[in-house]
């Protein structure tokens, strides 16, 4: 079962998923091998027909199912200085190279490679795949997911999503808001800045609040908070505008994020963001010039994934593999919009998330078996008390 997941493994790597690109040859792949093993599969197709999630079924056409959970698209390698092809597997002792090796082909060879298994084993309850598209720009593809099983009166249960924690069970994660925010200002001489409207002007005066909100939400952060740091971060990861030093800037743009712990905290950010542009920014810029604007683009607002007291998902995979310690982690998943649905949710897969999106990611042979072995104690359970 090993050799087969790693040849599985080395087909997937192969297929350049950057998330700026389509998925579909490696969705048909997947699709065909599952269709092998007698799962019936639904493809979902984005509006540009370019992509398209993948979502699968072994045993019972019920409700109640466990769902293994994993994007099939991968990071950008442009100006990354790779040892070798990024998009062919390359094995060097107990490491397996190539891009989305550990985030997250390894645990979907896994899962692939154990359904004949599951087809024998599985009777008594629904296990579903799902794989998506464009998790790493917005998780796009799991929101177009649980719309797409909704429509179809699909409801799984317990969903297992398989990023990569070293195989450690991860209860809770913050979500992940990301925006662009552009300026529209009035360009002129910059001998004469009252006739105009400087963008850059205001777009920096917008991120001095923003970072200000930013060291508020320290002091907003919980006592019993698990996450490190406690709080809810903000980041500015990108401002740009102007053309040349002596001309008023008429457009500038802010690229940003933040982590929330809660939903809370969010809308705290998002209410004084707003209330600061429409009392302050925006009359001043509209003085000068009437068709001055401020527009916040919505890149991707995923929620996180809060622990819960009463967790199945939890409860199986502490039985799968032997262990009742559970965390949290600083980086985002779908977990969240499963949760959001009704599921019980928990994350669990092969691999480190230190070697993700980096030049020469690689996943330990020895995380795959530890995969495989968790995987395996799911199809022996076949449906029964574990499950």
């Amino acid at each position: 079962m090993l050799d087969k997941t790693i040849d599985i493994l080395g087909d997937l790597i192969a297929f350049p998923t950057v998330s700026a690109v389509s998925n579909l040859a490696m969705i048909d792949y997947l699709a065909q091998r599952l269709e092998d093993c007698g799962a019936k599969v639904h493809l979902m197709h984005d509006p540009g027909g370019t992509k398209a999630n993948m979502f699968a079924t072994l045993g019972p056409e019920e409700n109640g199912g466990i769902l293994l959970s994993g994007h099939s698209d991968v990071v950008p390698v442009t100006d990354q200085h790779w040892s070798s092809d990024p998009f062919r597997m390359t094995r060097r002792g107990n490491r397996l190279y190539g891009r989305g090796s550990c985030d997250m082909k390894g645990f979907i060879a896994a899962a692939v490679a154990m359904a004949p298994t599951f087809a024998q084993a599985r009777k008594s309850r629904p296990l579903h795949f799902a794989f998506t598209y464009d998790e790493e720009v917005g998780c796009i593809g799991a929101g177009h997911l649980v719309r797409s099983l909704g429509a179809l009166g699909i409801k799984p249960s317990v969903a297992i999503i398989g990023e990569p924690t070293q195989m450690r069970i991860i209860e809770g994660h913050k979500g992940c808001y990301e925006y662009t925010t552009r300026f529209q200002g009035l360009e002129g001489h910059g001998s004469a800045p009252d006739l105009g409207v400087n963008a850059v002007e205001y777009a920096a005066r917008y991120v001095s609040f923003l970072l200000d909100l930013k060291d508020q939400l320290r002091s907003m952060s919980p006592p019993e908070s698990p996450f490190d740091p406690p709080w809810t971060t903000v980041n500015v990861g990108a401002m740009s505008g102007g053309t040349v030093h002596n001309v008023i800037a008429s457009k500038a743009q802010v690229d940003w994020e933040m982590r929330p712990i809660s939903k809370t905290d969010a809308d705290f950010v998002k209410l004084h963001l707003d209330g600061y542009c429409r009392d302050v920014l925006l009359p001043s810029m509209k003085a000068a010039f009437p068709g001055a604007s401020i527009e916040t683009e919505v890149v991707g607002e995923v929620d996180g994934l809060v622990p819960v007291l009463e967790n199945e998902a939890r409860r199986i995979v502490a039985a799968l593999t032997g262990s009742n310690k559970v965390g949290v982690v600083p980086f985002g998943t779908e977990a969240g919009i499963f949760q959001n649905i009704g599921m019980d949710v928990v994350v669990c897969g092969p691999g480190s998330i230190e070697q993700a999106h980096k030049a020469d990611e690689f996943i330990e042979v020895d995380q795959l078996e530890k995969c495989l072995a968790m995987l395996s104690k799911l199809a022996e359970s076949s449906g029964g008390k574990t499950c």
